[in-house]
């Protein structure tokens, strides 16, 4: 409220005190002088208050936890090339975790598959290579294994991996 009338004064007084500083009588500008001498105090002092507020409210801070370093997520294949290792690929997520925990049964031809990004339920942990919007885990196979890959979660075929070449 004190700015906005220290505001008003400046709009009403500084015009007339400058009119009078160059039409008026010697009183009248020594009147106009004083007057413009208090406006202009009044802004430093308005000033001063505004940069030296007294905080009325106590300030308080909250521990917060750094964000993950990665999403754990079950991520759904997307492509799988069988060889003397298995290769997996999927859409890599924003923060892709650096391992994932990869579980591979066997049942006959067939070879479940099973993926988890970050670390969890304490299974085997492997190093996921991402490229671009790619990422990619190998998982050494057994000599009898099966060849036909299948997402373990939900019994679909995992397409084949094109062969580099």
């Amino acid at each position: 409220m004190l700015a906005l009338s220290l505001g008003v004064a400046w709009l009403l007084l500084a015009p007339l005190s400058l009119w009078l500083l160059v039409k008026g009588s010697a009183g009248e500008r020594v009147a106009a002088i004083l007057t413009l001498v208090l406006l202009e105090g009044g802004t430093i002092a308005m000033d001063h208050i505004r940069r030296h507020p007294i905080p009325d409210a106590s300030v308080v801070s909250h521990d917060v936890s750094p964000p993950p370093a990665c999403d754990p997520r079950t991520p759904a294949p997307g492509s799988a090339r069988v060889g003397r290792a298995l290769v997996l690929t999927w859409a890599a997520d924003r923060h892709e975790c650096e391992t994932a925990e990869v579980w591979v049964r066997t049942e006959g031809r067939r070879l479940l598959i099973w993926v988890r990004t970050g670390r969890g339920s304490g299974g085997p942990a492997v190093p996921v290579r991402v490229k671009g919007d790619t990422a990619a885990v190998t998982v050494p196979l057994p000599e009898k294994s099966g060849r036909v890959p299948v997402d373990g979660r939900n019994g679909r075929r995992i397409p084949e991996a094109d062969r580099p070449g």
